[in-house]
């Protein structure tokens, strides 16, 4: 039994052997900078989109958008604090709204609260400030002879507080900047009822009497992520992750984004960040030509995003720039919804081809019995029946070579310290009995991922 319980023992190691190498490979060392993250609330970032692709800078005060399509983003630095404040609130956000570019500053998951002893504390997915600065902006870059809102331009809106009401399904939070040309944007926010879904609008209308030209672009930036409570055993990816038709589901670590700049161009894809239950997505329109874009700031802070093709206005004419942002939780059901490829989010790992049917079954038995400790006993039960034959089988080896103990015991005073003879006759007697050494031990191993 000794050398049975050896090869189960070699086999045990070899599997945490591979789930150690595909957790190095996905995540690696990491080692939160608290030295280089900031506590001081009244300095914030410069919140600039910095080059994309490398490109002649350009001596002007506003972002501009070069006829080869390379971003040259140099707006002055703002500070977001320097403007004033709207409040939104749903069903499950409470969302604060910078009328500094119309920047997602703050947004409250109000089903989901921090600790279940603490129910009022709701779970705060984007904050403006350090530490784990996160926000979600957009904006607008115009050609080097015309002037767009980026996220550093200041809006104005004509209320300060929104409500969904109990009786409607929807509620639209517009804001608008007008250019001294003529030219007005109207960024227009649609949050609906229980979905973490918010539509954006950035409507260009031309009042002047010459063609404007710009391109519009969303982005998410967060800084090196801090947790004073964070476990040293357990991580989870927190990091940028984007999706494309040609690559699929791509995550790329701030690392990465520090060593190298990715400028890609896609179609039906999307950006992401992305960290323990929770994501934060940016999705343009289907079948539109995107180029994804990411930066290291100063802080250290990451950014991912993507922007659109140049999009000509006519004088009197108007066009609507639209993108979707998803933030909250990652409910599989949901993200398979909203954008091809989000549900990949919710990676497993190596695992995955068995991980993910086996919570899809978790998930259908919750729905029947609707309490998860059930559902998971019955999960339980379910995979002991799946494998009954081979842990029967198992069972039956392990038995059949109890009877032999006293045989091998025998063969072993027999030939004392004669390995070379004592295996020779062990092996022999398993030939004559039919005896499969292994058989105890390797339907157990099959159970074990």
């Amino acid at each position: 039994m000794e050398n049975f319980r050896l090869i189960l023992l070699f086999a045990l190691a070899f599997v945490l052997l591979l789930l150690y190498q595909a957790w190095m490979k996905d995540y690696g060392e990491i080692s939160p900078q608290v030295s280089n993250i900031s506590s001081d609330k009244s300095s914030p970032p410069d919140t600039d989109i910095e080059k994309a692709v490398p490109s002649v800078p350009v001596d002007s005060s506003v972002p501009v958008a070069s006829q080869e399509g390379e971003i040259t983003a140099l707006p002055e630095p703002m500070s977001i604090n320097d403007s004033d404040v709207i409040s939104v609130t749903t069903d499950v956000f409470r969302v604060e709204i910078s009328t500094k570019g119309g920047t997602l500053r703050n947004i409250y998951l109000l089903d989901y609260p921090v600790s279940p002893e603490t129910p009022a504390q709701k779970f705060q997915l984007l904050k403006p400030d350090h530490p784990n600065l996160y926000l979600a902006q957009s904006g607008l870059i115009g050609t080097s002879k015309e002037a767009a809102p980026t996220h550093e331009a200041i809006f104005q809106s004509s209320a300060m507080e929104y409500k969904l009401d109990e009786s409607s399904d929807e509620l639209a939070v517009e804001l608008s900047w007008t250019h001294d040309s003529g030219v007005k944007v109207t960024k227009r926010y649609m949050f609906t009822r229980g979905s973490y879904l918010i539509d954006l609008t950035q409507k260009v209308t031309n009042h002047s009497d010459t063609n404007w030209a710009a391109r519009s672009y969303v982005q998410l930036q967060r800084s090196e992520p801090y947790s004073p409570e964070k476990s040293s055993f357990i991580y989870t990816f927190t990091g940028t992750a984007y999706y494309s038709p040609e690559d699929k589901y791509e995550k790329v670590p701030f690392e990465d984004i520090a060593g190298k700049k990715l400028n890609r161009e896609v179609t039906n894809g999307w950006v992401a960040m992305l960290q323990h239950y929770f994501l934060s997505a940016w999705i343009p329109p289907r079948s539109e030509s995107q180029t994804i874009f990411t930066n290291q700031l100063s802080g250290p802070r990451y950014v991912i995003g993507m922007y659109s093709p140049t999009v000509t206005v006519s004088p009197g004419a108007s066009h609507a720039f639209s993108s979707q942002l998803y933030t909250g939780p990652k409910l599989q059901n949901e993200l398979s919804k909203v954008a091809e490829g989000l549900e990949l989010s919710v990676d497993y790992g190596w695992l995955t081809i068995l991980a993910q049917p086996i919570f899809w079954l978790l998930n259908k038995l919750h729905s029947f019995v609707n309490n998860w400790g059930v559902a998971i006993i019955l999960l339980t039960i379910l995979i002991k029946l799946a494998f009954y034959k081979l842990s029967a089988t198992s069972y039956k080896s392990m038995a059949n070579m109890r009877k032999f103990t006293p045989r091998l015991q025998a063969l072993k005073d027999r030939y004392g310290d004669d390995k070379e003879r004592l295996n020779q006759a062990m092996m022999e007697m398993y030939k004559k009995e039919r005896i499969n050494p292994l058989g105890g031990c390797l339907p157990i191993v099959v159970q074990i991922p």
